[in-house]
């Protein structure tokens, strides 16, 4: 069985190491020793000021969402995990969807200022397939209408913009660092800013709102345990060398897929690629749904990221409407897009009969006159 992705583990003996450590001094979460480690050391390897490890990639963005006190319309991508709407939806917010780029799928900063009104107070972009939005449009227009802006930065770990991490722009930012990224914890996550005070109300939201005895605020369980800093500790050091060999198979498929009747998203220029994902626009939904039967016919299960275009869910409609709000790029590229299997140690053998099975399918496909 080939999967659209597959989890990289470290050596056994190594974080054998680390729990031994644990064993040692039964500190197991709390903002244990390992979890502190690891903050500093991804706060080295990303550049970034201030860095908070949680417990998932959602859990984020609901902090995000509370340390900002956003309660009302936040324009957003439909394009996107349903995480991402679901954080919005879950604070108590009113999710607005500005339709995406044909190009590269990320949100369309043109689309978003007709969409502001008097109850907008943020802009949630995600930064799809780990390539960056156009930030500094998106700034522009947070700046001009006053609104904070929170990056949905789930797939960008290692991924740089104009020489910076990914990470490091917007009020505030978040990653996951579930088990099938390109570096993971096996369930964590990170929330990311540039300024003091926020970091440290974020450090009391993610444990309770209190230290010991002493109560700051209202706050939430968003620890991570030293568990899964271990396995971040062993996984960082590596995640060069994983993103090289992510970057290998992305060029295997590049040779070998026949792009006359499909596509990729563009890469927007200024970006450092970290390679999370190897997607594909086939010409219709029929099309791509005959993909992927081929597919599984040779136990190969790629996975259709993103579907169904987020606005398309009920139970994301704007409150009073029973329609979705039209986002028509999104809805389109929703039913044609699928992401092949991509992972660090997958044989060129295999991208190579993914590839040609591809082919095969598409080529069969009769012209649309």
């Amino acid at each position: 069985m080939i999967n659209v992705t597959k989890s990289y583990l470290p050596d056994l003996d190594e974080y054998t190491t680390y729990l031994k450590g644990i064993w040692e001094r039964v500190h197991l979460t709390n903002d244990g020793p390992l979890v502190r480690e690891l903050e500093d050391q991804l706060r080295d390897y990303l550049g970034v000021k201030y860095l908070k490890f949680c417990t998932n990639g959602t859990i984020v963005l609901q902090l995000a969402l509370k340390a900002l006190d956003i309660t009302k319309e936040v324009i957003t991508t439909p394009f996107s995990y349903v995480a991402t709407t679901n954080a919005l939806l879950w604070e108590g917010c009113t999710p607005i969807f500005a339709d995406i780029r044909p190009d590269d799928f990320n949100i369309d900063p043109d689309k978003i200022e007709a969409l502001i009104t008097e109850n907008t107070q943020a802009i949630m972009a995600t930064h799809v397939y780990g390539n960056a939005c156009r930030i500094e449009q998106i700034q522009a227009i947070a700046d001009k209408f006053n609104l904070k802006v929170i990056y949905d930065a789930a797939h960008t770990f290692g991924a740089r913009y104009n020489g910076q991490s990914i990470l490091s722009y917007g009020d505030l930012s978040t990653c996951s660092f579930h088990a099938t990224k390109v570096f993971h914890t096996v369930e964590g996550g990170c929330i990311v800013t540039n300024d003091s005070d926020m970091a440290e109300k974020l450090h009391n939201f993610r444990s309770f709102g209190h230290k010991n005895d002493t109560y700051f605020s209202i706050g939430i369980n968003a620890k991570n345990s030293e568990f899964h800093a271990a396995m971040g500790l062993c996984m960082l050091p590596k995640v060069p060398e994983l993103i090289a060999a992510r970057k290998m198979r992305f060029e295997f498929y590049d040779r070998q897929l026949d792009f006359t009747k499909i596509y990729r998203p563009s890469i927007l220029p200024g970006v450092d690629y970290n390679y999370a994902y190897y997607p594909v626009v086939f010409d219709s939904e029929e099309t791509l749904l005959r993909v992927m039967d081929a597919l599984k016919v040779d136990h190969i299960m790629p996975r259709r990221y993103f579907y169904p275009s987020l606005n398309t869910l009920d139970f994301t409609f704007a409150p009073g409407s029973a329609t979705a709000q039209p986002c028509p790029v999104s809805e389109d590229v929703a039913l044609r897009v699928l992401c092949l299997p991509l992972y660090p140690d997958l044989a060129e053998t295999d991208v190579n009969r993914i590839a040609s099975i591809v082919n095969m399918v598409v080529a069969s496909v009769p012209e649309i006159v």
